[in-house]
């Protein structure tokens, strides 16, 4: 801090001395003075010269206080001047750079460093035909296209591109449980999009590298009468400025050159995907089962440490009723029928009554209708 008096203190006139000024409890004196000149000058750092700190809920406040003590120049008996206390704060807000000096920091940004070290949140969200919103009703019918999208909020992160692992379909929520099917697998190979009665694809180009969406043709499990599934993905994310690579990718299957084609990159990253061999990451999970309807499925983890460059989730979806067209045969339960005849008993019975009405009204008109005059 710096600290200039006036060495007119009081405003009389009266000038006092350098020598009679000092800064704070342990009497801190002047860093620059002069006979002549008018001013005195105490330059202190914030800690030096007793000064006390405050924390506010908005500032840092440092006090000290300049001290004057007259010292009489001719008769020790009597005095001329009164000492002075005069207070001196300094307040620094809480949340601005107080540093005078322009700070040249050696370390990793600060957003860079903190942004891996929160829980991404990841989401999985079944969407409109047109993508334009996420879907209200999870009632398919055999036929129809399911889409989702997948998505990360990547808010005070760096940028990040998001990738579907592995995507599983089963009864239950449990992804480990059986009978399960397994339409992404391989790190991000859609693999249903191999089969002759598919169309399944991921969607080129991405809306957003924090978004990949793609279409699943609807399906469900043969002899399943419950008609709904569950629809659990492993997500994960790069950075962006991370090339694709056979375990950071999004492939879909292209019938008409029968070759696989990435969302982004080059294509030979998909080449794993032919070969349903795709390697492991060092700290990914994945499902190790092969892209069919039955089998034996065991759900297998690497150890859970997970690499600083790269963060993942699962993500369930569910339930979603899958209907097939001879669902909608007439089927009822007995209740069911029992409601439909006390309807059509009680239709019967309002048409009777009806016409015992129009009945009665005609007998009335023609015992009330006048003979005819002799």
């Amino acid at each position: 801090m710096v600290v200039t008096v006036h060495k007119d203190l009081f405003g009389t006139g009266r000038l006092v001395r350098a020598a009679e000024l000092t800064l704070g409890l342990t009497s801190c004196l002047p860093a620059i003075w002069s006979a002549t000149e008018t001013m005195v000058t105490f330059v202190a750092g914030l800690h030096e010269c007793g000064s006390t700190l405050k924390v506010t809920p908005d500032a840092l406040v440092y006090s000290t206080s300049l001290h004057y003590k007259p010292v009489s120049a001719g008769n020790p008996v009597i005095v001329r001047t009164s000492p002075a206390v005069v207070p001196i704060e300094c307040h620094y807000p809480r949340r601005d750079n107080v540093s005078s000096n322009g700070v040249k920091p050696t370390w990793a940004p600060f957003r860079s460093t903190l942004s891996f070290e929160e829980k991404l949140p990841f989401s999985l969200r079944l969407m409109n035909d047109d993508w334009s919103a996420e879907r209200v009703s999870t009632i398919f019918q055999l036929g129809e296209v399911l889409h989702f999208q997948a998505g990360v909020n990547t808010e005070n992160h760096v940028p990040l591109r998001l990738f579907v692992d592995n995507c599983v379909a089963t009864l239950t929520p449990d992804r480990s449980s059986s009978p399960q099917y397994a339409f992404i697998d391989f790190s991000g190979c859609l693999v249903d999009g191999q089969l002759d009665d598919a169309t399944s694809t991921f969607i080129s180009p991405r809306p957003r590298q924090d978004v990949l969406q793609f279409a699943v043709d609807a399906f469900k499990f043969v002899g399943d009468s419950s008609n709904l599934i569950y629809i659990t993905c492993h997500l994960k994310v790069s950075l962006v400025d991370q090339a694709p690579d056979p375990l950071n990718k999004a492939c879909s299957f292209n019938k008409a050159s029968n070759l696989w084609a990435p969302v982004e990159g080059t294509q030979d990253v998909c080449s794993c995907c032919e070969m349903r061999s795709c390697g492991l990451a060092r700290h990914s999970r994945r499902l190790h089962t092969p892209s069919r309807w039955q089998g034996g499925r065991v759900r297998r983890e690497l150890p859970s440490e997970l690499d600083p460059m790269l963060k993942e989730a699962d993500v369930v979806v569910g339930p979603i009723f899958i209907h097939s067209w001879q669902d909608h045969s007439v089927r009822r339960m007995p209740s069911q029928d029992a409601g439909h005849l006390w309807m059509v008993l009680g239709l019967a019975a309002i048409a009777g009554l009806a016409i015992l009405i129009l009945a009665v009204l005609g007998a009335l008109t023609v015992c009330q209708k006048p003979s005819n005059p002799v």
